[in-house]
């Protein structure tokens, strides 16, 4: 693999972005989005975070090949020191270790910037076999240490099935 070096993601990735996450929004139920946004919509996007919280690009080889940012969590300001993760690796790219790398950073940052929790939404299917979810994000966020705290049941529709 080559090396991956990390980056703060700007505006001007938003197509090379779009591009990674536009098959998890119409081909997954990872992303509960049922239209993948425009590229200037999803500029927009990476400008609004990126004014308040760490948004990262993965390159190899001068090509972007994975994205992560925090977000706000919650709109109460008890919330204000706990941050929601999101990360998105090129579907070729997987399991090559660029996720790990992208929350590790995300966390170094948010830690810096004096956050104290990090918390992830993911999807969760509701049989193994389905065509549009795995369990891959529950696996990937058990070995970075995260907890299940809670389960929402079948708040999701998408693909004509609900998700957890």
């Amino acid at each position: 693999m080559s090396e991956i070096i990390l980056r703060d993601a700007l505006p001007e990735d938003a197509a090379a972005l779009l591009a990674i996450y536009k098959p998890y929004v119409e081909q997954t139920a990872i992303s509960f989005e049922c239209e993948a946004p425009s590229a200037e919509e999803f500029e927009n996007r990476i400008r609004t975070i990126s004014a308040k919280y760490p948004y990262l690009a993965a390159e190899a080889d001068g090509r972007i090949v994975g994205y992560a940012y925090a977000h706000e969590f919650g709109e109460r300001a008890a919330y204000n020191l706990t941050a929601e993760l999101s990360v998105y690796v090129e579907r070729g790219e997987r399991r090559g270790g660029i996720g790990r790398m992208l929350y590790e950073e995300l966390e170094r940052r948010l830690k810096e910037e004096g956050y104290h929790s990090m918390v992830a939404v993911i999807t969760a299917p509701q049989t193994e076999e389905d065509p549009y979810s795995s369990l891959d994000s529950q696996k990937f966020h058990g070995r970075m240490g995260f907890v299940k705290a809670g389960h929402l049941h079948q708040c999701g529709f998408k693909f004509g099935r609900w998700y957890d």
